[in-house]
């Protein structure tokens, strides 16, 4: 237990570990005013014996009753409030620095690791540490800080008694003990039943197309099913595993007090306890427990925070890109890639590739489907780092760069575009809060993007769905293109972003592109001839090697790869249906 509080507040850190630790301290003096009301129950009791209750003595016992409830809420009022801000503050602090831990991560972790579960300690793992976890620890410290002191004044009365309270205490602990050791081996069920739940229910979300479509509810939809019932079995499992642990724990607790009752009346009888004392010892043995048992019951939880703070953990001690490089800002914007080697799962995907990108020209990528055209994209702009060999810019290897400052020299237009749920003028000044709205207009009216804003239900105020759901292709790529624009970065990397456009919108948004590459360093990967022909140099990839480069005429000139690539182009732009097939194919 002491372990697990140790780790938990460690994991809090800075000013909200403070915080507990003051709220603890304000634990310990509600447990001395809880504790005050036992003096003020063996005065009374005492004047009473004595026939010499006056109203000086009833004035002094209730004021100690009185100033004990009144001080015990005042401290329980600001331990609470401090409870609260410490357990929001470290939910609130740790979502941020995982989310930023992650901008630093190599990309091979996204594809290693479902979005379901990074969601799942984002939400459902800070959730526990932020409420439950609060919670439980406040409630577990302060109920056995409580009985200790009640413990301790009790030894000052009569020590036997309260021998009796601490041997009760060591038995409750036994079986407390008992019940975390098999809270160990269920709290990772439930907490990975709760991931595979989220991971499942935002597969099934994300997917509901295809889920209508192939009407995938009911019992076809098995896996989201199966991760309901596992969710379900586990946590029935872990209620029902608690259940003996917590009666016992009562059940001790409360017979202790009967044996604190029956030895105190013993006592009496052999007149080795004054009367008084043994009716105060009898009320007490009944409120000593009270506040442990609470404690008790909620301590069974601990695994469960002490498990959600290794999820959190566990993310944040993945060893992140070295980023602390230096802030540079180049003078060329020249690209070398010399001799570079990757793997992926010990899969070879850049094989030996060398090639210089001059400042100003466009570089196309092309070749077959997992040659590694994105990987060596993704290599440049260091979203992973090279196993061997050298990326330079401007003639320093970019991990000479912080991430921050070589981050600054690219921009970057995707193939699937993510726009947040957001307002369209806040999804296009992304990274620049501050932009003033004449500067968010004027890149979405070089993006081709202005008059179908205009459009919308409020204009540039229209809040998209998450993902750009609202927006077709053509206009999500536009958004995503006046983005880029604002950044206004010398290195424009374009990965297939016409692929998916339809030709009412291709031709807006070629313009776009157009626009936003005018005096730029181009990488683009495409598949479509106009959007490559034109290119300052060609770069024909296959299984991680570069096979050809060059220019368009040269490389048509060439038996290969690009050759045939324009060709199958060719013939499929200049395919069309003919009217006798047309008449039977009605």
């Amino acid at each position: 237990m002491l372990n697990i509080f140790r780790k938990f507040f460690q994991f809090c850190g800075g000013e909200n570990k403070k915080k507990f630790y003051i709220s603890i301290a304000f634990g310990v003096l509600m447990a001395l005013f809880e504790a005050m009301k036992i003096p003020a129950i063996v005065l009374m009791l005492d004047a009473a014996a004595n026939h010499a209750i006056t109203p000086g003595v009833i004035w002094q016992c209730a004021g100690i009753c009185l100033g004990s409830v009144l001080a015990g809420a005042v401290v329980k009022y600001f331990s609470t409030i401090l409870q609260c801000e410490a357990g929001y503050g470290t939910a609130a602090d740790k979502r941020i620095e995982i989310a930023e831990h992650l901008r630093y991560l190599p990309m091979g972790y996204f594809n290693q690791n479902s979005m379901g579960y990074i969601t799942s300690v984002t939400t459902n793992t800070m959730e526990n540490l932020g409420d439950v976890a609060t919670r439980v620890v406040m409630l577990t410290t302060q109920g056995v800080l409580t009985t200790l002191l009640i413990a301790v004044m009790l030894l000052f009365y009569d020590w036997r008694i309260g021998l009796v309270v601490l041997v009760g205490l060591a038995l409750f602990f036994l079986v407390n003990g008992r019940m975390q050791h098999q809270s160990q081996k269920i709290s990772p069920k439930k907490v990975a039943a709760d991931s595979a739940l989220v991971e499942k229910l935002l597969e099934y979300i994300q997917g509901i197309t295809e889920v209508r479509a192939y009407s995938l509810t009911g019992p076809a939809s098995r896996k989201l099913n199966d991760a309901i019932e596992e969710n379900v079995r586990c946590n029935i499992s872990l209620e029902t595993a608690f259940i003996p642990y917590m009666g016992l724990q009562n059940f001790l607790t409360k017979m202790t007090g009967v044996v604190m009752t029956l030895l105190s009346i013993y006592f009496c009888l052999q007149g080795t306890m004054e009367p008084m004392v043994c009716i105060a010892m009898m009320v007490c043995a009944f409120q000593v427990y009270a506040s442990l048992e609470s404690a008790g019951n909620y301590s069974a939880l601990l695994r469960t925070v002490d498990t959600s703070v290794d999820k959190a953990q566990e993310i944040l001690d993945l060893p992140p890109m070295d980023i602390d490089g230096q802030n540079i800002t180049p003078t060329a914007m020249d690209i070398d890639v010399e001799n570079i080697v990757f793997s992926y799962h010990r899969r070879k995907i850049i094989d030996g590739i060398s090639v210089h990108i001059p400042a100003g020209t466009t570089t196309a990528i092309v070749g077959p489907s997992g040659g590694g055209k994105t990987t060596l994209c993704h290599l440049i702009a260091r979203f992973w780092d090279v196993d061997q060999g050298v990326v330079k810019l401007g003639g320093r290897d970019v991990r000479e760069y912080s991430m921050d400052s070589l981050m600054e020299n690219f921009s970057f237009v995707f193939q699937n575009v993510y726009l947040f749920q957001d307002t369209v003028a806040n999804n296009i000044r992304f990274g620049q809060e501050d932009a003033p709205m004449a500067q968010v207009i004027a890149a979405a009216k070089r993006a081709r993007c202005h008059d179908f804003i205009q459009r919308l239900p409020q204009g540039y105020d229209t809040v998209i769905g998450e993902g750009g759901a609202s927006l077709s292709g053509g206009e999500k790529q536009r958004i995503s293109i006046a983005r880029a624009m604002m950044k206004d970065a010398p290195v424009i990397i374009l990965d297939e972003a016409t692929a998916n456009v339809d030709p009412e919108n291709e031709q807006e948004l070629v313009a776009a592109i157009e626009a936003l590459t005018r005096e730029k360093t181009i990488l683009m990967i495409a598949h479509r001839l106009k959007t490559v022909r034109n290119a300052d140099k060609i770069l024909v990839v296959d299984h991680g090697k570069i096979v050809q480069e060059g220019r368009h005429q040269e490389l048509m000139a060439q038996e290969g790869i690009y050759r045939r690539f324009v060709n199958a182009r060719s013939l499929a732009a200049g395919w069309k249906l003919s009217g006798n097939a047309a008449g039977a194919a009605e």
